[in-house]
C-alpha cells in the first residue's frame, strides 16, 4: 500500500504505532499487497491494449490528435502502474527476506541495503502516487478551463512541471525531515514525522476537497454550453450533460474508495499513539479497527490505476489486437471520407470525438458552436469514443 507509515518503517527507532501494526501478520500483509497489485497490473495493461470491436479497429487514441484531458487520465495510470510496481517489489522483497525488516531493527547495524531498499522503495511508491493525485488534480482543472475556452496546446507542459515539480519537492522535503538527523537514529516522538505526513497527505485532501468543486462549476458551464448552443435544451443535450457528470462522479468515487481507509488508519494509529498503553483492553477496539483498515489499505491502494481505468475508459475487453500492422490505404480512405463528411451526432447524443479535427472548416457555418464541440468532446471522449467508432461502422463501411 501507499502510506507515510512506509517511511517510518526504515527508522531503527521507529515509533510504537509503526511498529504495532508492523508486527501484525506481515508475511499475509505481504502477500496481500503482492495479489492485489499483480490483478491490478496485469489487468490495468489488459485494459489499454489495443483492441478489436466487432471487426473493426476503433478510432484509438494513436490514430487523432489527444486532448490534454486524454494525456493526464493516461498519465494518471501511468503514475498509478508505477506506484503499483514498487509496492510489488517491496512486498516481494519483505516476504522473501525477512531479515530485511529484522536489520531495520538494529539501531547500530552497519548492513546498508536494508535501509537503502526501505527509503528508495518508499520514495518510489510515494512520489508516483503523490504524482497521481497531482496530475488528478490538473484533470479537473484542465475540465473547468476548457468549457471556460481558457486552456491552450502549451497548458499540458505547466501541468507537467507543476506535477512532478511539487511531487518531487515534497517527498524530499518530507522524507528529509523525517530521517533527520540520520536514518539510523531519526528523532522520535510525532513532532518531526508531522512534516512528513502533511506533504504526504496535502495532494490527497487537495484532490478530495478541490476536484468535486472544480467538477460542480464544470458541469455548470457544460449546461450554459449546451443551451446557448442552439438556443434550446432537448433531450440529447440533457443526456451529454448527465454523462460528463456521471463521468467525473465515477472518478471521485473511485479516488475516495482507494484512499478513505488510510485516513481512517492514519487517524486511529495516531489517536493510538497518543495514549499513555495502546496495548490496554480499552483500546483493542481501536486496535482492531486499524488492523482491518491496515489490509484494507493493501488491497486497495495498488487496485487504484485498474479502477480508474474502468472509471475513465469504461471495460475495454479481452479481444486484444495482435497485429500491429495497420493497412494504410484503408485508413486514409476512412480518414479522407471523415474530412468530407459533417459533424454528426449519434442517437444517444453524445458528439463525435475530436470533431475539430474530423470536420471540414469551411463547411462550418458557427464558429462558437463548433468550440462548443470541441470543449465537450475533449471532457466526455470516453462516452463518445465508442459512439464514433459505432458510427464510423454505419456511415463509412459497407
Amino acid at each position: 500500500m501507499a502510506s507515510p507509515r512506509l517511511e517510518t518503517f526504515c527508522c531503527a527507532n521507529r515509533d510504537t504505532a509503526t511498529q504495532l501494526v508492523l508486527d501484525f501478520q506481515p508475511k499475509i500483509f505481504s502477500s496481500v499487497c503482492i495479489g492485489s497489485g499483480s490483478v491490478s497490473l496485469l489487468l490495468t495493461l489488459l485494459q489499454l491494449l489495443p483492441k478489436n470491436k466487432q471487426g473493426f479497429r476503433k478510432l484509438g487514441r494513436s490514430t487523432l490528435p489527444k486532448p490534454s484531458s486524454s494525456k493526464i487520465l493516461l498519465l494518471v495510470i501511468v503514475c498509478d502502474l508505477l506506484g503499483c510496481l514498487g509496492i510489488i517489489i517491496r512486498s516481494t522483497v519483505w516476504l522473501a527476506s525477512p531479515k530485511f525488516i529484522g536489520n531495520m531493527s538494529l539501531i547500530n547495524s552497519t548492513s546498508v541495503w536494508p535501509i537503502t531498499f526501505c527509503v528508495g522503495s518508499a520514495m518510489w511508491i510515494q512520489l508516483f502516487y503523490s504524482a497521481s493525485f497531482w496530475w488528478l488534480f490538473c484533470y479537473a482543472v484542465d475540465a473547468y478551463l476548457v468549457v471556460r475556452r481558457s486552456a491552450g496546446i502549451s497548458t499540458i507542459v505547466l501541468y507537467h512541471m507543476m506535477t512532478w515539480g511539487l511531487a518531487v519537492l515534497l517527498c524530499v522535503e518530507g522524507v528529509a525531515m523525517l530521517y533527520y538527523p540520520s536514518v539510523s537514529n531519526c528523532e522520535e516522538g510525532l513532532e518531526h514525522a508531522i512534516p512528513h505526513y502533511v506533504t504526504t497527505y496535502a495532494p490527497l485532501f487537495l484532490v478530495m476537497i478541490a476536484n468535486p468543486v472544480l467538477f460542480r462549476r464544470t458541469v455548470s458551464a457544460v449546461a450554459s454550453l449546451l443551451k446557448g448552443r442552439q438556443g434550446i435544451y432537448t433531450e440529447n443535450e440533457r443526456r451529454l450533460g448527465t454523462e460528463i457528470q456521471i463521468r467525473f462522479f465515477k472518478i471521485m468515487l473511485v479516488f475516495v474508495i482507494c484512499w478513505i481507509s488510510n485516513i481512517i488508519n492514519e487517524s486511529l494509529l495516531f489517536y493510538l499513539e497518543m495514549q499513555p498503553d495502546m496495548n490496554g483492553d480499552l483500546l483493542k477496539n481501536v486496535r482492531n479497527v486499524a488492523f482491518i483498515t491496515w489490509f484494507i489499505m493493501g488491497i486497495l491502494n495498488p487496485m487504484q490505476g485498474f479502477l480508474f481505468s474502468l472509471a475513465f475508459y469504461g471495460w475495454t475487453g479481452c479481444d486484444i489486437e495482435l497485429s500491429f500492422r495497420q493497412k494504410e490505404t484503408g485508413w486514409e480512405r476512412l480518414s479522407t471520407s471523415a474530412a468530407n463528411e459533417p459533424v454528426q451526432t449519434v442517437p444517444n447524443g453524445s458528439f463525435l470525438d475530436y470533431p475539430g479535427y474530423i470536420q471540414n472548416q469551411s463547411k462550418t457555418d458557427f464558429g462558437n458552436s463548433q468550440q462548443t464541440d470541441d470543449a465537450l468532446s475533449i471532457i466526455s471522449e470516453d462516452a463518445t469514443t465508442h459512439n464514433q467508432s459505432v458510427s464510423a461502422q454505419k456511415i463509412y463501411l459497407p
